[in-house]
Order: C-alpha cells, then structure tokens, then sequence
C-alpha cells in the first residue's frame, strides 16, 4: 500500500495520524484514567505524543501495522482517540488491536462503530485470517467492547507482559475471519 488508507464509518472518520494530532494525543493521555490499562505511563510533555505518532507512523512504513487517528465528521479535525493493528504477522495473517478514545466520548458507541470499519479492513482488505487483543482482566469495558464485536475469550496469561515496572497478566480475546464472516450472514439475512 502506498498512501495510507483513509477509512469511514457513519459518524467518523479514520485517517493517518500527524504531528499536528500530538496536543489532542497529549490532552487525553496525560489522564490516568484513559492510561490505567494502557502500556504506557500517562504523559506529562507533549514531546511523547510527538514521537508516539512518528512510531506509529514508522510501523506502517515498515509494514508491521496502521494506527488510524478518530475524528468526528461535521466537526473539527481533532483527533479523540486512536485505533490500529500491530504485531501484524503476515506470514501468519493475524494482527493484534489495539484502541484508546478521550474520555468525553465514552459510552457513546465511538469504539463501537470505529472497531466494526477496523476489523472490515483488516479481514476483507489486509486478508488477515485472525485478528487478537489482549486486555488486563480488570479492563471490563474493554471486555465488553471486544465480545459486543465478536472476539471470543481464549485465555488467561499470568505475568506475560512487563508495563509500568511490573509483570501484568493479561486476557486473550481473538476473531476469526469465518466468525466475522458467519457474524455478517446472521446479520444481512
């Protein structure tokens, strides 16, 4: 792929993140609440938004993921959150995802409706036959986003993850390509 793919929902729009988006990066995360369950420390300068956008931003050139930014259409062009693949194993045709939104949008569907486009994009675009995220077992909206769009718990891993000094357990939900596709027949009979 070339440019980077600009992707659409009903109320949203998923485009490259740049370093004009680093202030709104930096707003919502330099909030413990957004950063609890996130592997990052929240943020305390605007120099770490700034080289989390250019990282994402180098995995894509480097072919080992895309990270969308999350803008309202019909509104500004600031960014509320951000959502992607990484450890994007094309031998294997698997992703991870992972997701982040600013508070003031919660509850309202956001990720909702961004995840649907994110995993359409990632089976029906990318050929991707598996699609994973891992979440800490105490993230329950987390937990909910990802069985209201499909994934399936497949496991408990005790201490696989180091973050913010610690070992962390963690959660494995996953998504097949023939469950997304069995998901979408059910839906348009």
């Amino acid at each position: 792929m070339k440019l980077f793919p600009q992707l659409e929902t009903e109320r949203f729009v998923l485009r490259r993140l740049t370093s004009k988006d680093a202030a709104d990066l930096f707003h919502y995360l330099s909030n413990d609440e957004v950063t609890k369950y996130y592997d990052l420390d929240r943020f305390v300068e605007l120099r770490e938004a700034e080289e989390l956008i250019q990282m994402w931003n180098s995995r894509y050139l480097e072919k080992q993921g895309f990270r969308w930014a999350i803008t309202v259409k019909a509104e500004s062009d600031r960014v509320i959150g951000t959502c992607g693949f990484h450890n994007w194993s094309k031998n294997h045709y698997k992703a991870e995802v992972g997701y982040e939104l600013n508070p003031d949008y919660w509850r309202q569907g956001v990720m909702t409706e961004v995840l649907q486009e994110i995993l359409r994009f990632g089976f029906e675009d990318l050929g991707l036959n598996r699609i994973e995220a891992f979440i800490d077992p105490d993230n329950i909206r987390s937990r909910y986003l990802l069985e209201k769009t499909g994934f399936h718990e497949e496991g408990y891993l005790k201490e696989t993850f180091f973050e913010k000094n610690q070992f962390v357990d963690a959660i494995l939900f996953a998504l097949l390509k023939k469950q997304y596709e069995a998901k979408l027949n059910r839906i348009f009979r």
